[in-house]
């Protein structure tokens, strides 16, 4: 073999090990990219727990510094007990709503009850929802908790444990 055809093959090896990294690279990113989408979307009900949990503790928190604030005889104190009771009553029938949509066969559901508003939001873990699926829900919200049918928007959102 000559020089010239040895440095050939050298220099096209090194261009197929240089391509072939370059490659690896770009496998490896997009696979962490995906890994990332599925974390995310099977993390999604935890995080959405934690969030609302971090929301209301916060509410809970200010509230608490209002009453601390005032006395027991004034209006603000009043108005501060009130609202936090109203949030603890709507995280107690959020709990047991869930808990009771879970009863139906889902692995997993969210409910977020308005405080200000009688609006509620049901999160179930499916990948489709049906007519029935639908109807079960809504008859148990309107018996259970008194929510009007307008009120309630359902959505399913897959999720893989």
């Amino acid at each position: 073999m000559t020089k010239k055809k040895k440095i050939i093959v050298m220099s096209s090896l090194v261009f197929l090990l240089a391509l072939t990294a370059v490659l690896n690279v770009l496998l490896a990113q997009n696979n962490a990219a995906q890994a990332g989408e599925t974390v995310t979307t099977a993390n999604y009900f935890a995080t959405y727990r934690s969030e609302r949990t971090t929301t209301r503790s916060e509410e809970l928190l200010q509230l608490d510094s209002i009453i601390a604030l005032y006395d027991e005889t004034s209006e603000e104190y009043a108005e501060a007990v009130a609202m936090k009771m109203d949030i603890v009553e709507v995280m107690e029938q959020e709990l047991q709503l869930e808990t009771m949509i879970k009863s139906l066969g889902f692995s997993d559901a969210v409910v977020s009850i308005g405080v200000d508003s009688e609006n509620v939001n049901v999160f179930i873990n499916s990948d489709e929802l049906d007519m029935d699926t639908a109807l079960s829900i809504y008859d148990m919200l309107r018996n259970e908790a008194g929510i009007a049918a307008g009120n309630i928007i359902i959505m399913a959102v897959y999720s893989e444990f």
